[in-house]
């Protein structure tokens, strides 16, 4: 495995005055985690360097054709002061998927994840502690080549960036309106929907910003085909409760990402003894099954939200309340199980959390 170099910062930031005041996104630690591709040599060069601008030819492919992806995680300090991961090696599987599809060299997914938590521990002063808050860790890839000409990149940078965060939603858990889309749409079977391809959310920004103009939170995406099969929200997957069922869309037309939340939740809604479902699902369906009150429940998944309760639903001039506008019963037990399992109140059955120990480069 290779070695991780260590430089530390001689000009620390300062940390956030008020943890209950992070947003999300907006602040980054004093460390950031880069590694080199060159054809003919590999990945190289593993080191983990001050916080700051990363030099960039304007050439540079990944400005002009998108050949970049990313993934999303988090880091939990457990109220004994333990610091852990949630599934790491579930998101270095699916970056070398999105790896795969973009011809971006794979990644070493045990090293990777040694990485991670290598920076955390280096960062580790950074991990809020107030309810609610954790480390979010966001690894990337772009290609690099100084060259205007389309083909896969040669030359490529992995890094890790580090921010402490508070709620992906301004109103917590209060649930959020959702907008479906008609006009546009995100992604068709045999394209990079299943990826976390960067250029996924550049295409998702015009739906988003019209769905805003009508005072909703987020797009529901429909199939690119038919424009009836429900895919994905904008940020999330996305699960309905139906006459008591728990459904949500199936993976298989290959356009809908795989989200490590959704089977995290998929695993332990049948734990608790729920029926669910992956099928596709029409939005005709929820229309009617609403009119006939069989509507219960929505909520997304996804790691900055963990779970996200939908109050009302809009597909052209139908206006869905759902649960009276309030968090349905099932949505409040899957959030409350779950981030009590990342933040170590609740046992993990599972297996799925991964301590942030001491390592030999992180010792001060």
């Amino acid at each position: 495995m290779l070695e991780i170099k260590v430089t530390r910062t001689t000009t620390p930031k300062a940390k956030p005055a008020d943890e209950t005041k992070l947003g999300f996104g907006k602040i980054f630690t004093d460390h950031m985690f880069l590694m080199n591709y060159d054809e003919g040599q590999g990945w190289h060069d593993a080191r983990i360097v001050p916080y700051g601008p990363i030099p960039m030819d304007p050439a540079s492919m990944c400005l002009h054709y998108g050949q970049a992806d990313f993934e999303g995680l988090k880091a939990y300090r457990t109220a004994d002061g333990k610091i852990q991961l949630f599934r790491p090696e579930q998101n270095m599987a699916r970056l070398n998927l999105s790896n795969d599809r973009l011809c971006i060299p794979q990644i070493d997914e045990a090293f990777a994840v040694e990485a991670i938590k290598t920076l955390v521990k280096v960062d580790e002063d950074w991990i809020p502690t107030a309810e609610g808050t954790s480390l979010y860790i966001r690894p990337y890839i772009f290609a690099v080549d100084p060259m205007v000409g389309v083909h896969p990149a040669k030359h490529l940078i992995f890094a890790i960036i580090l921010s402490p965060v508070g709620a992906y939603y301004a109103n917590g858990l209060a649930p959020v309106k959702i907008y479906v889309e008609e006009k546009y749409v995100r992604a068709v079977t045999g394209g990079t929907g299943f990826t976390k391809a960067a250029a996924n959310y550049a295409v998702s920004l015009k739906a988003q910003e019209e769905a805003e103009k009508q005072g909703y939170a987020q797009v529901l995406w429909l199939d690119g085909v038919h424009r009836k099969y429900i895919d994905e929200v904008g940020a999330m997957n996305v699960f309905f409760v139906v006459d008591g069922e728990v459904i949500t869309p199936s993976l298989d037309r290959g356009s809908i990402l795989g989200g490590i939340t959704r089977k995290s939740c998929i695993e332990l809604l049948k734990s608790m003894g729920y029926k669910v479902t992956e099928r596709d699902i029409e939005i005709d369906e929820l229309v009617k099954a609403y009119d006939e009150g069989k509507f219960d429940e929505a909520f997304g998944t996804g790691t900055a939200a963990v779970i996200s309760p939908v109050g009302e639903l809009k597909y052209g001039d139908k206006v869905m309340v759902l649960n009276n506008g309030e968090i349905g019963e099932i949505s409040q037990k899957l959030y409350d199980t779950l981030t009590g399992i990342q933040w170590g109140k609740v046992e993990d059955k599972f297996g799925w959390t991964v301590p942030v120990g001491e390592c030999c480069c992180c010792k001060k």
